[in-house]
């Protein structure tokens, strides 16, 4: 009995998390803008039954030839829903646990940050505004980004590790934050690299409080841990054509948010537009606007006597509104000057971070209140308490519903028709920018390797390799349709051979007679390297855990 007293603030926190995942329980799925992750799922899944980790390469998107996509796109949700693939669920039903999963652990981590500033009560509420906020329910069910959902759920993790630290000086919270910041980069990096400066900012104030260099292991380990997908992402975009993506249409010039849209938009389905009306929603919260404005005027009126709770409300309220500032027009200069921020694309993408800090901010209410109260009002306290936690639930529940339900099966975004045209057509900006697309379906190569008067047989394929018998009666040249990639290496009887790129693959010569060609995807020096930083951060890891361990203050 007592420990279902102690724990039933996270087992009404679960509760209150399931209602926004309902729509998922419905059969078949529902249309989102990035109709993809169904199929990322299964190609994820793919590509680890054949053996390859880390996973950057997949089979059958980019018009039925493969191409780079986890060397690029945060791939951590995907391994996810892999994994619930081999406990036997197809890839539609892993799509919507993944997807369940991801949205669900953001109220969780916001919990524990906010307990630590307002208590238990302020904790819940924190964590029901982060859950509820009006832009996670554009991330689940309208605009479908769950690396960005994901990223939604590590970041509030991050913080605590920071201030726990700060606190206890317990190695335990610096893997805590360092875990998930590099769980923020893996799975979304334009959200880590928005919430990087933030991170970077508290991490130097803390410092500043604290004289302890430690503290700046969670950004520096947290780097390290992610690199073998950061590092690569990075340095080797100029193979394909992801930078198509920069500009034209998403060239953040056009789409600001006007600051009454951040009080209140038109709940709708469709896209960002030029100008303050728009297809979609870019509304903070009202509840989240009133309650962090609440907050500002108790910063100012008590807290500020109060020296830690004083420096969480002031940061936060700082970059709540630094946040915002990101996003209105005014802010182009910044825009403008700053290298890489054009790789955002959209500036109302910041309503992420500032669902977090006005989310944040809003539980101290709660602290507030409980300041006044006393045996003679406490029925009346806890009214109000009640009322402040239903309140977000109340207010946007109704948010989180799709436009529409597809009675789709796994197989109808899993079949190859699918995968090789429907799909590929709407994501093929991970091909060399060499490579021709088709432009209909009719035009898509069936067969791996093509030549003139040549016969292959005893042709195996998988994600990361491709062998087969060639016969030909004279010298001649042979195509792989293997979109270029450095990671591709390729060999004739066992010897390596250069290839041309060509717009459908790659050519190489072949002599005449019988031989043994083999295509293998090995690692790039630059993806080697990757990976060794991502084990030195987990031995970073491991030797901080045993030496906390033996000095006692692990925890």
């Amino acid at each position: 009995m007592e420990t279902l007293k102690n724990n039933l603030i996270l087992i009404s926190l679960f509760v209150f998390s399931a209602l926004l995942v309902l729509p998922l329980l419905q059969p078949g799925f529902f249309n989102i803008h990035d109709d993809t992750q169904v199929q990322r799922v299964f190609e994820m899944k793919t590509a680890l039954t054949d053996g390859t980790f880390p996973v950057r390469w997949v089979p059958n998107l980019g018009y039925g030839h493969g191409y780079p996509i986890f060397n690029f796109y945060a791939p951590l949700a995907y391994y996810i829903g892999a994994f619930f693939m081999f406990f036997g669920l197809n890839a539609l039903s892993a799509t919507k646990l993944m997807i369940g999963i991801g949205a669900m652990s953001a109220g969780i981590s916001m919990y524990f940050l906010g307990k630590e500033f307002w208590g238990k009560l302020g904790g819940l509420l924190s964590a029901l505004l982060y859950l509820y906020a009006p832009y996670h329910a554009l991330d689940i069910y309208v605009r479908g980004d769950i690396g960005e959902i994901y990223a939604y759920a590590f970041i509030p993790s991050i913080f605590y590790g920071l201030w726990k630290y700060y606190k206890t000086q317990k190695f335990l919270y610096l893997a805590i934050g360092s875990v998930s910041y590099a769980g923020v980069i893996a799975s979304h990096n334009l959200t880590a690299l928005m919430i990087s400066p933030f991170i970077l900012f508290v991490s130097l104030v803390l410092l500043s409080k604290t004289r302890s260099l430690q503290i700046l292991f969670i950004p520096v380990v947290g780097v390290l841990l992610a690199s073998f997908y950061w590092l690569p992402a990075l340095l080797e975009m100029n193979y394909t054509n992801v930078l198509s993506t920069i500009g034209g249409k998403a060239d953040f010039r056009d789409h600001f948010v006007c600051l009454r849209q951040l009080w209140d938009s038109p709940w709708m389905f469709g896209g960002s537009a030029p100008g303050c009306t728009d297809g979609l929603s870019f509304r903070l919260g009202k509840l989240h606007v009133l309650l962090a404005s609440i907050a500002v005027l108790v910063f100012l009126a008590i807290f500020k006597k109060e020296k830690e709770k004083s420096l969480a409300i002031g940061i936060s309220i700082a970059l709540l509104l630094f946040s915002i500032f990101l996003m209105l027009d005014a802010s182009k200069f910044i825009w403008e000057k700053t290298p890489y921020m054009n790789f955002f694309q959209y500036p109302w993408r910041f309503l992420l971070a500032s669902s977090f800090f006005a989310s944040f901010i809003g539980g101290s209410i709660i602290y507030f209140l409980s300041r006044f109260e006393s045996k003679k009002n406490k029925l009346l306290m806890i009214g109000i308490y009640l009322v402040l936690i239903i309140l977000p639930i109340a207010l946007y529940l109704k948010l989180f519903v799709p436009q529409s339900y597809l009675l789709k099966i796994s197989d109808d975004y899993t079949s190859q028709r699918s995968l090789k045209w429907t799909t590929s057509k709407i994501s093929d900006e991970y091909l060399p920018r060499s490579f021709k697309a088709p432009e209909a379906e009719e035009e898509i190569i069936g067969d791996k390797i093509s030549g003139e008067n040549i016969n292959v047989t005893d042709q195996a394929l998988k994600t990361n390799k491709l062998s087969a018998m060639i016969e030909s009666p004279e010298d001649t040249r042979i195509t792989i349709h293997t979109p270029y990639f450095p990671a591709w290496k390729y060999y004739i009887n066992g010897k390596k051979v250069d290839v041309v790129e060509e717009d459908n693959g790659v050519s190489l010569s072949m002599p005449k007679g019988s031989n043994i060609v083999t295509a293998r995807f090995e690692e790039t020096p630059v993806e080697k390297t990757g990976n060794l930083l991502s084990l030195s951060g987990v031995l970073g890891l491991l030797v901080g855990i045993i030496y906390a361990k033996q000095k006692g203050s692990l925890r």
